[in-house]
């Protein structure tokens, strides 16, 4: 098996790092890591990247004249890059027409909740202040809607009484570190 991935990240790139973790562990076995993706050049992301000598694409949607504008280019770097399955770790946009026609039923989405309870921004404090018992972790495939993709896979973080709200994040952070890697590699298994 020889996959090419890429991921696309707009912050801290935790979930990026975890996976190029698991590709240079040999987790990921016949994985590679072609091509990261940022839309904010200030992410910390950005660093990690540059550090650990991915190839990127950072841009500024602002410099496009709208979403096909960017997302054009981005899908002429997924083909230069041979990209076989694009995975979204903390993309904090939606994804449009021009990517989807190419690339829906190869392209997954890590969230932070047990979809379809707490879509879109802030799943974490949507959950935490919902007072839930459980919350969680929710791979799924991408669609036209915000976090309405098929499920593929999701596990379970129980909320403790003497939880707060950063130690509730911690412990879903700590999951979707563990989470991703494994859906990528079950994914890719199955194509």
């Amino acid at each position: 098996m020889n996959m090419r991935i890429a991921v696309f990240a707009s912050g801290r790139g935790s979930n990026l790092l975890a996976i190029h973790d698991a590709v240079i562990s040999g987790k990921l076995e016949g994985i590679s890591l072609d091509l990261a993706v940022c839309d904010r050049p200030d992410a910390p992301v950005v660093d990690l990247v540059h550090k650990r000598n991915i190839p990127d694409f950072i841009f500024c949607p602002k410099d496009y004249a709208d979403k096909n504008g960017f997302e054009t280019v981005i899908a002429e770097k997924l083909a230069e890059a041979k990209i076989g399955l694009v995975v979204l770790a903390g993309y904090m946009r939606l994804v449009g027409a021009v990517l989807l026609e190419k690339w829906e039923g190869r392209m997954i989405n890590l969230h932070p909740s047990l979809l379809p309870a707490f879509p879109g921004k802030d799943a974490i404090g949507q959950a935490w202040r919902a007072g839930v018992k459980e919350t969680g972790v929710t791979v799924h495939f991408v669609d036209a809607g915000m976090d309405t993709g098929r499920i593929y896979l999701q596990q379970k973080v129980t909320v403790d009484p003497d939880d707060t709200e950063e130690s509730l994040s911690e412990k879903i952070h700590l999951l979707e570190h563990k989470l991703l890697p494994d859906a990528i590699l079950k994914i890719i298994q199955e194509m």
